[in-house]
């Protein structure tokens, strides 16, 4: 793409960038039918910042307009300055992606676009939502709904006016948030959903923007939501939330000064498809009592030596003083199969005389009391931290990872300690 730029002249650049088609990623083009086989009425695009949610809505709304002369389009977004910023003036807004003979007129008083064709377009916000009463509408295109102050009264007054032509449609564009709209729009059968990673539109981004916010947000809960386009559930009744985990995180562990370190390992019941994996987690403590979660190593679908050897691995790798597993499936095999990997580990065999529930507790109070940090991010491991219940599942399956944590923790903590000896990762 940026060798065939380089060889085109100022018109033929100007005709190529119009040419959407042309240059668009998979998830701009409208797809043809929702999930169901039916068509679609409502066409959602979760995407992170810089994915390119603006181009996609403002080219449906080019295509709607070109095509319909009859077209009555609403423009919603959170405030009036926010459509016309983004949506009509922005670099990738209506104004900009048109070409200049087809482009439409801004009337900013009026707060319309009007079309040669006679298409027209208005502007509506969520701060005003009983501005949508009256109005009729073929198409509408919503701007980052998720962040709308008055969400639901907005989109519920705007799907009253949405009846105008044979199969009035609408757009919706917006970074992710778990917000109970969204979650209902996603269930919708009528809903077609697309999502995109800002990683997937890097080409059109500046170079440096995309490093930074990789290198600072990536795998974080941030990072997650804002790049990648995820929604990120929260539950009432867990033990830890993303914001307390997010407080606890530091860079990765590479001049820590560790007294400590262990690998624990929550050993599966069956190595057959499907069932639970293998927790993997590896910890150490330092000279002060702060505990720091290392690395999550945790396999899925392995056999028994499978994960045997990826548990070794990292406890050569960190030159840890100890492997922790849990002993209550099969406590002897689950020795067997790690002395059969390296003779030399050290393996310390823990029975679990309570729940998961009351097993985690005391650990996730360490973690207010910001004894226990994460030295990087580790979004599995996390996840089943922030989705686990007094139901002792995550998900409705076991908490492995979470259980290989807690296990590693509880060693460096409430176990008698070893005689400590200085390393540096």
């Amino acid at each position: 793409m940026a060798e065939l730029l380089l060889t085109l002249n100022k018109t033929e650049f100007e005709r190529l960038r119009t040419d959407f088609p042309f240059v668009a990623h998979p998830h701009q083009i409208p797809p043809q039918h929702a999930d169901n086989g039916g068509d679609w009425r409502t066409w959602l695009i979760l995407g992170g910042r810089g994915a390119g949610k603006t181009r996609a809505g403002a080219e449906w709304v080019r295509n709607v307009a070109l095509t319909d002369s009859k077209a009555r389009i609403a423009l919603v977004g959170e405030t009036e300055h926010e459509v016309r910023s983004v949506m009509i003036e922005g670099v990738s807004g209506l104004l900009a992606i048109h070409q200049r003979g087809e482009r439409p007129e801004w009337m900013a008083s009026r707060r319309r676009l009007e079309w040669k064709n006679g298409a027209v377009a208005e502007v509506f916000t969520a701060e005003n939502y009983e501005g949508l009463r009256g109005p009729q509408f073929s198409a509408a295109w919503c701007d980052e709904l998720a962040k709308w102050r008055h969400a639901e009264a907005t989109f519920d007054m705007l799907q009253f006016g949405l009846r105008l032509g044979e199969r009035p449609r609408q757009v919706v564009t917006t970074t992710p948030r778990p917000i109970a709209l969204i979650k209902k729009l996603i269930a919708d059968p009528s809903t077609a959903l697309t999502r995109a990673s800002t990683r997937v539109n890097a080409f059109n981004l500046s170079p440096v923007f995309v490093e930074h916010v990789l290198s600072r947000y990536g795998g974080t809960r941030i990072g997650r939501q804002e790049i990648d386009g995820e929604i990120i559930e929260e539950r009432a009744d867990a033990l830890w939330t993303r914001a307390g985990l997010e407080s606890c995180r530091v860079a990765a562990a590479n001049e820590l000064s560790l007294t400590r370190i262990v690998v624990a390992v929550d050993p599966p019941a069956s190595s057959k498809k499907g069932a639970d994996a293998c927790g993997i987690v590896a910890a150490g403590r330092a000279a002060d009592g702060t505990i720091y979660v290392l690395e999550d190593a945790s396999v899925a679908g392995l056999t028994p030596q499978g994960w045997a050897m990826k548990a070794v691995a990292l406890w050569r790798k960190l030159k840890a003083d100890s492997l922790i597993a849990e002993a209550n499936q099969g406590g002897d095999m689950v020795k067997a199969v790690i002395v059969e990997a390296d003779r030399e580990v050290p393996v310390v065999l823990k029975h679990a005389m309570r729940g998961k529930y009351h097993r985690a507790e005391p650990v996730s109070q360490l973690y207010e009391q910001r004894r226990v940090k994460h030295a990087g991010v580790f979004p599995a491991l996390e996840d089943e931290m922030c989705d686990f219940g007094i139901d002792g599942l995550t998900s409705g399956k076991s908490p492995d990872r979470m259980d290989a944590l807690v296990w590693a923790v509880s060693a460096l903590t409430f176990a008698a300690r070893a005689e400590p000896r200085i390393r540096v990762l």
